[in-house]
């Protein structure tokens, strides 16, 4: 049955989001489409007793210390860990490069929707999402994709696809993960595919911990080029502690599609934005492949219509090549008129990642 919105929210989320054991790891299962290529991992024991996971293609060779980490860490990590877990439901899409959303399959449509016309963009989703807190450092999540119903039918739920990540540990499948005690983070993951790769920005409302998008970025390297081939849009809010997709909130979920919506105004992004920015430096002789968001220095940010791909639910992305060669691919959200939260990755003139960045920004008036 579906579970009414404020009951789910009345419980305790800090207390009760870390009380449920982690489940076995497994592979992602898909259903209506063929699997994707098994990432190929493979581990060597090194003489300072540290494991490398290497993963192709990589920005970073994946390398889990086996030294525990300094309190200060463990602390950020363990609030990360409260913020991130839990059941986050909501809807997903499918984006063109150009920002025009993507018709789900005909055979995941109701044949009642194909009688009327009705064109179907969006899924509903969930997103159970399980981070440890111990210094282990260790999370995963089940992106699932539910079958269209006719009506309010929460009780019919259907899976048509579960897609399964797993960050650190043996079962790892990140090649690069930035994360800030917010709950926000961006992972590199790659494909199977040795030339493409995706890149996921997680933001949550900095007015609303409740509330996140999380926007992936489908990339493939050509002549060492990056190029942009499409991308998926999630916009999820939490309904209660960790569950392991086995709540749904159904008919009570305080949100509805997106996909066909109105985009984000480009004269509400354009111009200059300046606010705290942390980093976290990625190179190829990295000594993890999972880094924390630090810093609080002021980014400066000039953006221009030309390379902005404006989204609905005041959400954009970007790709830039710079005149030395390296690229940078941008996700953003407008939370709020003039003020803006967004992540940056940047990459060498060989399609490798150095560098992510988190920025919580403020239009700045012309002549400031």
């Amino acid at each position: 049955m579906a579970l009414a919105a404020n009951s789910i929210i009345s419980q305790n989320r800090t207390l009760n989001s870390l009380s449920f054991p982690l489940p076995k790891p497994k592979l992602a299962t898909i259903h209506h489409h063929p699997k994707e290529p098994k990432l190929n991992l493979q581990f060597q024991v090194q003489p300072n007793n540290q494991s490398h996971l290497r993963t192709s293609p990589t920005s970073c060779v994946a390398v889990q210390s086996s030294d525990p980490t300094s309190s200060a860490a463990t602390n950020s990590w363990s609030e990360f860990a409260k913020n991130v877990s839990g059941e986050w439901d909501g809807f997903g899409a499918d984006f063109t490069t150009e920002g025009n959303p993507i018709e789900l399959p005909e055979n995941a449509v109701p044949e009642a929707y194909r009688e009327w016309e009705v064109k179907v963009f969006d899924w509903q989703t969930q997103c159970p999402t399980l981070a440890q807190p111990e210094d282990n450092q260790v999370m995963f999540y089940k992106s699932i994709k539910l079958l269209p119903t006719v009506g309010c039918e929460a009780d019919a739920a259907t899976h048509y696809s579960i897609d399964v990540r797993n960050i650190g540990g043996v079962h790892n499948k990140v090649s690069a993960f930035a994360y800030q005690s917010t709950g926000c983070y961006v992972a590199f993951w790659p494909t199977g595919d040795y030339d493409a790769f995706e890149v996921e920005h997680c933001l949550i409302n900095p007015q609303d911990k409740e509330s996140r998008v999380r926007i992936i970025q489908v990339f493939r390297v050509q002549e060492q080029r990056i190029i942009l081939d499409k991308f998926r849009v999630f916009c999820e809010q939490w309904y209660g502690p960790f569950r392991n997709g086995d709540q749904l909130g159904g008919c009570a979920i305080r949100d509805s599609g997106f996909a066909a919506t109105d985009a984000l105004k480009a004269s509400e992004v354009i111009g200059v934005w300046q606010g705290p920015s942390a980093i976290a430096s990625f190179t190829s002789s990295c000594e993890d492949f999972l880094r924390e968001l630090l810093g609080d220095s002021v980014q400066k940010s000039i953006r221009d219509e030309s390379n902005l791909i404006l989204l609905p639910r005041q959400l954009w992305c970007s790709i830039k090549e710079s005149e030395d060669g390296e690229t940078m691919c941008e996700a953003g959200w407008l939370f709020d008129q003039g003020h803006a939260i967004s992540s940056k990755c940047i990459f060498s003139g060989d399609a490798k990642l150095k560098e992510i960045s988190l920025a919580q920004e403020t239009a700045v008036s012309e002549g400031v």
